[in-house]
């Protein structure tokens, strides 16, 4: 999280995108405390999700971990494509596939232990471009916009299409957000008695759909219960997510971080992880309205 005094958003440019936040901070003192509720995805949006996804590269790492101690495990069709960095292989298998052939180096194992093991690679491990541990790669000025919304009264929520339990193992020290604030991806679990006494390991089986595009809105509902009056994102599987806020009543705000900064980050085009498109995002978000928020223009820091 970040510090700051008078100002609440001093890595943000002066101009147009600027303006807008502060108006709908000062707009959004109007609003009942209980409808002060802004939702945030993740990759891409409060963390880099380029060159690969931070969830990505924890698995990969567990990968290297199992396949060390089980050499036969490198056989495996998915596996093999996932550590010769074969992106056609993996892309001919489908997303689907390997995702869950991943969950399978957990399968078994308790929250507690995963939680550890995620948290661990976080913090120690370092990002392959940026060679800073990877907790160092949220973005200050969407930690700035966090701060300066739960001072004003908002529950700050984490949709995203990530891992829950992955998401939630470090939302709490980066971001300020408890782990009950984390919608995102769900594994199963199974109740188990070990020596007598209750406990839950996980399987290698989704609970619902991958949390992106509609299922996002769907989750925020079942999970929290409350409308959003501002939704940030990055993604084409932000846009449903983003459209339903806007859509309240009274001030709402529906943010897309467009990343247009090859210096500081990387240059590129966001899609959805489990769909595909026809209309790159960033049209759709000026056509709608949308605050666009350009990283190379609107923020004079990147990273925290």
């Amino acid at each position: 999280m970040t510090e700051h005094h008078d100002d609440p958003l001093p890595s943000w440019a002066p101009g147009a995108t600027r303006d807008t936040l502060l108006s709908f901070l000062d707009a959004a003192m109007d609003l009942a405390p209980t409808d002060r509720v802004a939702v945030f995805d993740n990759d891409g949006t409060l963390w880099t999700e380029k060159p690969l996804y931070p969830q990505l590269g924890f698995f990969l790492h567990e990968l290297g971990l199992a396949v060390s101690t089980d050499p036969s495990l490198a056989d495996r069709v998915e596996y093999a494509a996932l550590i010769r960095r074969d992106d056609a292989a993996v892309s001919e298998l489908g997303l689907p596939r390997v995702g869950m052939a991943l969950a399978d180096l957990f399968t078994g194992m308790s929250p507690d232990e995963f939680t550890e093991r995620a948290r661990r690679f976080i913090h120690e491990s370092r990002h392959p471009t940026l060679g800073h541990p990877y907790a160092m790669g949220t973005y200050r000025p969407m930690l700035e916009l966090l701060d300066a919304l739960r001072t004003r009264g908002f529950a700050n929520f984490i949709v995203t299409g990530g891992g829950t339990e992955f998401v939630r193992a470090v939302s709490q020290h980066l971001y300020g957000v408890p782990p009950e604030g984390v919608v995102g991806t769900l594994i199963g679990y199974e109740y188990v008695t070990v020596d007598g006494a209750p406990s839950l390991v996980r399987t290698n089986q989704l609970t619902g759909d991958a949390n992106e595009g509609h299922a996002k809105v769907v989750n925020i509902q079942q999970h929290l219960g409350r409308r959003p009056v501002l939704a940030a994102g990055n993604s084409a599987g932000d846009r449903e997510m983003i459209e339903w806020a806007v859509a309240t009543d009274g001030p709402s705000l529906g943010i897309l971080i467009d990343h247009d900064d090859a210096d500081r980050e990387v240059a590129y085009e966001s899609v959805a992880g489990t769909f595909e498109t026809t209309e790159n995002i960033v049209e759709v978000g000026r056509r709608q309205g949308w605050t666009v928020v350009s990283m190379r223009d609107d923020w004079t820091q990147v990273f925290a």
